[in-house]
């Protein structure tokens, strides 16, 4: 048979609770009593195309100021391209024909123990 939980009253487990209750009150006042500026839309142009130009350092030909960053683009392309590959080193089992080995290999559940004849 099995017993319901039952609702413990000690002051250990309510202070967790209350300081929970405690910050929901104060991020509701923060945000019920903060005051926006008027919204401000961006120019006339591209926006989308003006990513693209600073992206590539083309900042001439963007139609918003915007700063050059393709020096970031281009370490951030060689940080992902190093993952991937880092990615792919992990994935390949040692000792296995091929980066995922066999498809009998992966198929096996029984702890990866070999039978008689089995290479």
């Amino acid at each position: 048979m099995t017993t319901r939980p039952r609702f413990k009253l000690d002051g250990s487990s309510m202070v967790p609770g209350l300081a929970a209750v405690a910050l929901f009150v104060v991020m509701a006042a923060v945000f019920l009593t903060s005051q926006f500026g008027e919204p401000q839309g961006f120019a006339e142009g591209s926006i989308t195309a003006s990513i693209g130009y600073a992206m590539f350092d083309l900042v001439d030909l963007a139609s918003h100021q915007s700063e050059g960053f393709l020096v970031s683009f281009i370490v951030i392309a060689i940080v992902l391209d190093a993952a991937l590959e880092g990615a792919l080193m992990l994935a390949k089992r040692e000792g296995t024909r091929g980066p995922l080995g066999t498809a009998r290999e992966a198929l096996r559940t029984d702890g990866g123990r070999t039978e008689e004849g089995d290479d």
